[in-house]
């Protein structure tokens, strides 16, 4: 299931705040659900727009790219979500939880700003993992309903997800003409097979042929 451009830019076009930015970051660099809801600042390069998505599918790191057009919209909204995060340190948090054993190997690490998720929640909450309160990352069924609901109101018959927008990125830009094997690497896909599917969807069944009805 994909999306023409033109749907694209629909469902993009009616989605509320503050869903706007973190959805069409999925769209606009081919992320994964979970790689979006887990992005941490320091993996955003806006000066090279760039992405850095860490322990992707297969637990494999890639760079993909950041739309120019994200980045104003991008800065504004880390300036909020930094004011935040220093209110948390003076209040005693600021914690994010680090992946394996970063957090003995960097005992500042969890308060450093790099490591603090790009979309927080918007509440602080008990960890389960050790207890400690801190503020997790916003939750990804959220950002499922934020695009359900604004295809509805696009108007959209298909069924459309954020995997669809995923979709939607590799075969836009196919059709735009890139290379398969840097859809490939963007995509973050093992083999390049899986990257030939978004080829059949642009085939037309016989092609060069007219149908009957269009025959004068």
């Amino acid at each position: 299931m994909v999306l023409t451009q033109g749907e694209t830019r629909r469902v993009l076009a009616v989605l509320p705040l503050p869903w706007v930015l973190p959805v069409k970051l999925l769209y606009g660099s081919g992320l994964r659900l979970m790689e979006g809801v887990r992005l941490r600042v320091q993996d955003v390069d806006m000066e090279r727009c760039q992405i850095v998505v860490r322990d992707g599918k297969g637990a494999k790191d890639r760079v993909t790219m950041l739309a120019a057009e994200l980045v104003d919209p991008l800065r504004k909204h880390l300036e909020w979500v930094r004011q935040q995060h220093e209110r948390d340190l003076a209040d005693g948090y600021g914690e994010v939880w680090l992946p394996g054993a970063l957090d003995r190997k960097y005992p500042e690490g969890p308060k450093e700003w790099g490591w603090q998720w790009v979309f927080p929640s918007e509440k602080l909450a008990v960890d389960p993992r050790g207890g400690k309160v801190r503020r997790h990352h916003i939750d990804p069924s959220t950002l499922q309903r934020a695009v359900s609901e604004a295809a509805k109101k696009a108007g959209m018959v298909k069924h459309v997800t954020p995997h669809v927008l995923r979709h939607s990125f590799a075969t836009h830009l196919i059709e735009a003409g890139y290379d398969i094997r840097t859809v490939q690497e963007l995509m973050g896909h093992k083999d390049v097979s899986t990257t030939q599917i978004y080829t059949h969807v642009l085939s037309k069944p016989g092609m060069g042929v007219k149908s009957p009805l269009d025959q004068k």
